[in-house]
């Protein structure tokens, strides 16, 4: 049995919840090819939420845990395809938008849930939106950062010189990796170099293209998180599964599809939240969801930029949650 309403305890500090180590940890092989990990941890009769990574290609970490009330919540993170834990590492094979849309289901059946809470930013929020468009039914609700849509005047932004204009410095180092015969589309370089046979082509691609995104992820740039791209574990599986979705547009039918099928989730709780200084994804895109969309409770977060670990945007993830547990208990 859930609690009643009036007996949930609120987070009311809207801090991140302790740290907490999951009760689960399995495997669940999706295809021939892939075997997902994924694991459990809160309260195990608890309200299911799935967490969906960035990315692609990000992978989960323990801190995701600490969005949701381990009292009130089953928390149930993965690694998508090549991703993290999962196996095989960085393999592009089998691996679009709706292999992860139906990889989502069967790890729901295979955990005999019925139907769960979906939170999701950056890629995240492009796969929730996917992932619910697509089984409506399977959804409580909805806690989207960092709104990606995945239309190319986004991709161009972020990848062909928009964003230039913030981080000139940055960007120089991600551009000059390529040739300036090559710079008509960087994205289209980058693959081929990511996609290469040479290991150390793949690995100099890779580093200087997590850079760029890891550099550009804070209001104020953070270290730590820029000495990701040093990790040449991690940031194979991020740059090549990143830009071999990103060729590819999505996998989507059309530049807009997101936004044209709203109205298959229109009646779903949804919290919206979206640093107002968001480079990697701008908040043109959350406003644009926003319009199609006004039935979704938008929260902007004047000093923040793309990190769900950036203060103001962690403290409305953690009352989004706290929300939604009222709607539920």
């Amino acid at each position: 049995m859930e609690p009643e309403a009036e007996d949930l305890v609120v987070n009311k500090s809207r801090t991140l919840y302790s740290p907490i180590e999951p009760y689960s940890t399995r495997y669940l092989k999706v295809s021939d090819v892939h075997t997902l990990y994924f694991e459990q941890s809160g309260k195990p009769d608890g309200h299911p939420v799935v967490f969906l990574h960035g990315g692609p290609g990000g992978g989960t970490s323990p801190n995701n845990r600490r969005f949701f009330d381990p009292e009130f919540y089953r928390i149930i993170l993965f690694d998508q395809r090549g991703a993290g834990k999962s196996t095989p590492h960085a393999c592009l094979e089998e691996n679009t938008t709706w292999d992860l849309v139906n990889d989502i289901e069967k790890l729901r059946e295979h955990l005999k849930i019925p139907e769960w809470q979906v939170f999701g930013g950056s890629w995240g929020s492009t796969l929730a939106l996917a992932y619910s468009q697509s089984h409506p039914d399977k959804v409580t609700g909805l806690v989207l950062r960092g709104i990606f849509l995945l239309r190319k005047k986004e991709i161009d932004w972020f990848y062909e010189g928009g964003a230039a204009a913030i981080y000139p410095d940055a960007w120089e180092e991600f551009r000059d990796l390529i040739p300036e015969n090559e710079r008509g589309s960087l994205v289209d370089a980058y693959h081929k170099r990511l996609d290469s046979d040479d290991m150390e082509t793949q690995y100099a691609a890779a580093r200087a293209w997590t850079k760029w995104e890891m550099t550009t992820a804070y209001l104020l740039p953070n270290n730590d998180n820029i000495q990701k791209a040093e990790d040449d574990k991690f940031s194979l599986a991020f740059a090549r599964i990143e830009n071999h979705y990103f060729v590819n547009k999505g996998f989507f039918p059309s530049d807009s599809y997101l936004l044209d099928n709203v109205d298959k989730i229109r009646h779903i709780k949804t919290t919206i939240v979206q640093g107002r200084y968001d480079v990697c994804c701008p908040m043109m895109s959350a406003w644009d969801l926003h319009k199609t969309w006004p039935e979704a409770d938008l929260k902007i977060v004047d000093d923040a930029g793309h990190s769900a670990n950036e203060p103001g945007i962690a403290a409305e993830l953690v009352a989004a949650n706290e929300k939604m547990k009222a709607l539920m208990g």
